[in-house]
């Protein structure tokens, strides 16, 4: 029989698994669990240092704070949970507890697409006008960016939950990842999902598919403005300022387009391509971020083995 989302039949999830492996996916959890400990230490460390670095107080280091710290967010509010249903069997998730972290999921990825675009911004007045540079992206400047990205993404993506609220669910209560997405709740609803449809698409095209297309155009015109230059040196070493962030936009949004892909056209996929692919969503930027930015900050490279 259908059932409500009353409090009394207290309805529940069951998480995916790694199909299959039975007794022996409590070790699978061993990598799991030390890429989530990496990225924690990692994203602590980049939190750490540019805190404790003057030199660092600048825009560019402080949005790489916000990456850090969202990073943090997005896979603690994932990533112990799928570990206590591996290590301890618990695969039952309440409708509650499911809804508050698909919206935990959604917002923090469209604070962190908002974060990444403010930050090509901030590569395409250094390079294009570096001397309204400093007047442009003052430290208040970006501390209001920061402010404007966590409503953006709490306006855009409240609705979801509340749109599935009302919802009844009946057959299978199988997700199709280890954490809770919308569109995988959505798809389990025996009910008409076209407004939870049509409002999810919504607004996935007007927070990440239009930062993406302004991503792009940051970068267009930062071309455009190093290919000016006469020397290929002096190209080169302009341009070298944005491979940090080109690979972090990249970390971002190469796995979101894959999850997205996933869910639209892999039907008939191994349920393992479902739970891999959702699980580098998750992980894959928090972990790479803070390599990243590391390989290529001198000042956090000296920071952190100072630390060491």
């Amino acid at each position: 029989m259908p059932f409500s989302n009353s409090s009394e039949l207290s309805p529940s999830f069951t998480l995916a698994s790694l199909p299959g492996l039975g007794a022996a996916q409590s070790w699978m959890a061993v990598p799991l669990c030390s890429a989530y400990v990496l990225a924690v230490l990692a994203n602590g460390a980049v939190l750490l240092v540019v805190r404790a670095e003057p030199s660092l107080h600048a825009p560019m280091y402080f949005f790489l704070c916000m990456l850090a710290a969202i990073d943090l967010a997005l896979a603690t509010a994932t990533v112990p949970r799928i570990l206590c249903f591996y290590w301890f069997g618990s695969r039952e998730i309440s409708f509650a507890a499911c809804l508050l972290q698909m919206f935990l999921i959604h917002t923090l990825s469209a604070v962190e697409s908002t974060v990444l675009l403010a930050m090509a911004v901030d590569r395409y007045v250094a390079i294009c006008h570096p001397l309204r540079h400093a007047a442009i992206l003052t430290n208040g400047a970006t501390a209001k960016v920061g402010l404007l990205a966590v409503a953006r993404g709490v306006l855009f993506f409240l609705p979801l939950p509340l749109l599935l609220l009302p919802l009844p669910f009946c057959g299978s209560r199988a997700l199709s990842h280890s954490f809770c997405l919308h569109q995988d709740v959505m798809n389990l609803a025996c009910a008409n999902t076209t407004p939870s449809v049509v409002y999810g698409l919504t607004a996935i095209l007007l927070v990440m598919g239009l930062d993406a297309v302004l991503i792009c155009l940051s970068y267009l015109l930062i071309l455009k403005a190093v290919l000016r230059l006469a020397a290929w040196r002096e190209r080169l070493k302009v341009f070298s300022t944005c491979i940090a962030h080109i690979c972090v936009v990249l970390a971002f949004y190469v796995p979101l387009i894959g999850l997205s892909v996933v869910h639209r056209f892999g039907k008939d996929l191994a349920p393992l391509v479902h739970i891999i692919m959702g699980n580098i969503y998750i992980l894959v930027p928090a972990v790479l971020n803070p390599i990243i930015y590391g390989v290529r900050t001198k000042q956090i490279q000296r920071r952190i083995l100072s630390l060491i």
